[in-house]
């Protein structure tokens, strides 16, 4: 990572559901403030919880089968860019960095995870206005261990399969080797100094990682 006085835009983490993108987000937002590098957290979400949700309610298992799976592609992708789009403006407005819990490549990995690649190509199209971020971490964890997590909030449900699915997903994405992937197991405090690492511009005092990819 290049020295000097560069202003963080934004940073964003994405990864599998229970990898600890919320988790990490709100800390380094958290750790840029504290530092002088005012920062706001912003979750991106696509709305399939919340679809999930509803869909029980109405009697159907799962947000696919209450809109389809084209239904749920298209859905998603929309929330998920006005999610983006709202969070970047702000940022513009407010000069604050922007801490991103998941971006466009989240929504990618999902329209692959979910077999839908005529989707992909739309999505791409939509979400190319948006800046990339300074950074872009991956948060790997095994699918096992994340369904252990899932299962312990209980918040929601997730099935090995899925997880599965989604982590080839992101190793699949073209831009995987733009992430600087870090392993999202052990502590919430080990995966943060993991990611502080990498941003020791912006974080002082923290060691500067023998290399960006693990």
């Amino acid at each position: 990572m290049r020295r000097g006085r560069a202003r963080l835009r934004a940073v964003a983490l994405i990864g599998i559901d229970g990898s600890g993108k919320t988790t990490q987000a709100h800390r380094l937002a958290e750790a840029l403030t504290a530092a002088g590098h005012p920062a706001t957290y912003h979750r991106n979400a696509g709305g399939r919880r919340w679809l999930g949700r509803l869909a029980q309610r109405v009697g159907r298992p799962d947000a696919q089968r209450l809109v389809g799976r084209n239904g749920l592609l298209a859905l998603e992708s929309l929330l998920r860019w006005l999610a983006i789009a709202l969070a970047l403006v702000t940022c513009l407005v407010t000069g604050r960095t922007a801490v991103m819990d998941r971006w466009s490549a989240c929504q990618y990995a999902s329209i692959r995870a979910h077999g839908g690649q005529r989707w992909e190509r739309l999505a791409r199209a939509g979400y190319r206005v948006f800046p990339p971020p300074r950074v872009t971490f991956l948060l790997t964890l095994d699918p096992a261990e994340a369904y252990r997590r899932i299962e312990r909030r209980g918040t929601d449900h997730e099935s090995m399969q899925w997880l599965s699915d989604a982590a080839t997903a992101y190793r699949t994405l073209p831009e995987y080797g733009s992430f600087v992937v870090v392993d999202g197991s052990g502590t919430p405090e080990e995966v943060s100094h993991r990611i502080r690492a990498h941003l020791t511009e912006w974080l002082p005092g923290e060691p500067v990682p023998a290399q960006a990819r693990p």
